[in-house]
């Protein structure tokens, strides 16, 4: 799979925590020049670290030949300034899910990034889409692209346009998803949430209200939905492994924009983040998890 045939070959990745480092990894090894930035030299370090040990990974795995890995490792390059995005076809953001850091972002790629016909992207869960592109003075160029973690192992991706993307914009990333990363898209409205996080969010919550309730454990609400509708996660471990403050920020999003009661965080939810119990990531969330896997 190559990037010859499309007009987008060069992108940038605004974030490289889990998310995007998963984005940019994928992006290199379809044969695109990737930029990578994080906020300063240690985040971008740890970015950077993630990324490759995510190559290694998938060559010591036979995912990709000792050709494939050096030429997707080449085809990274990091950065700490969004002034090196200048030259970029396509922008990816892919910061923490915080609709004021999220907006801040696109006002600075509109700034930045001179190409006139590039693409800005985010892959946001939950804030629709017409408000990050408003921030732009061409909001036609904007469109959600949310991938799922981990974004090397599953192939699926929302295209979500926005009232005013134009149709050359949709073609352009539909084109782009679809033949040059060979990922799964669906399509969703602009609302908040779109399809998954509609769907999904309320499950988390109402697991997260069970607990509690004191209604069962927490290994019994996982195991119940496991070993009774084959689900591969059970919901509280799914909570940890998203984190549950992206959890509680997609809830609040999807709770503010429909005002739902099956929308509304739990209080449990808040506490513990606010504790700092944010799942797998922090090493405490419903589960303790070992210091390697909150890394």
């Amino acid at each position: 799979m190559t990037a010859t045939d499309s007009s987008i070959r060069r992108v940038g990745v605004v974030g490289c925590g889990l998310m995007g480092s998963g984005i940019a990894e994928v992006c290199a090894r379809s044969g695109l020049e990737t930029l990578v930035h994080e906020v300063d030299a240690e985040a971008l370090d740890r970015g950077r670290t993630r990324t490759t040990r995510s190559l290694a990974r998938a060559f010591d795995r036979g995912k990709l030949t000792a050709e494939e890995h050096e030429a997707a490792v080449n085809a990274l390059t990091f950065t700490t300034d969004l002034d090196d995005f200048a030259d970029r076809d396509l922008v990816i953001e892919a910061v923490p899910e915080d609709e004021a850091l999220k907006v801040h972002v696109f006002a600075t790629l509109d700034r930045v990034v001179l190409r006139p016909d590039a693409l800005f992207a985010s892959n946001t869960s939950s804030i629709p889409v017409m408000r990050l592109g408003a921030a732009t003075s061409r909001p036609g160029q904007v469109m959600g692209l949310h991938f799922f973690n981990p974004v090397p192992v599953l192939d699926l991706v929302e295209l979500v346009p926005s009232l005013v993307t134009t149709d050359t914009a949709w073609e352009r990333t539909h084109h782009f998803v679809t033949k040059v990363l060979g990922r799964h898209a669906i399509v969703s409205q602009d609302r908040a949430g779109f399809v998954v996080n509609s769907l999904l969010i309320p499950y988390l919550l109402a697991a997260i209200r069970m607990f509690e309730s004191g209604f069962a454990l927490a290994q019994d609400i996982d195991e119940g939905m496991v070993r009774g509708c084959a689900h591969p996660m059970g919901p509280l471990a799914l909570a940890d492994h998203i984190g549950l403050d992206t959890t509680l920020a997609v809830a609040e999003c999807l709770y503010g924009e429909f005002k739902e009661p099956l929308y509304a965080p739990p209080p449990l939810l808040s506490r513990m983040v606010e504790a700092g119990q944010l799942g797998r990531k922090a090493g405490k969330g419903f589960y303790a998890y070992p210091a390697a896997a909150a890394r």
